[in-house]
């Protein structure tokens, strides 16, 4: 699965584990009223990934569900 050459809004983050989906293809927002406020608005529920960097079933999901266009 190939990955975007263009960071979403993660590549401003610090935490390891939210840089490592800055290249993903889905349109991620880190943990902030701006995620809500578009939920919201456009009357879509909240996705939450709460994982870690050295997580070897987050690199799991990544591979399978996170870096794939259709999915994303």
């Amino acid at each position: 699965m190939k990955l975007t050459r263009n960071p979403n809004r993660l590549i401003n983050e610090k935490s390891p584990y939210l840089l490592q989906h800055a290249y993903n293809p889905v349109d991620w927002y880190p943990w902030a009223d701006e995620a809500f406020a578009k939920a919201k608005a456009e009357d879509k529920p909240v996705f939450l990934s709460i994982g870690y960097s050295t997580c070897p079933w987050c690199h799991v999901i990544e591979r399978e569900s996170f870096e794939d266009e259709e999915v994303a």
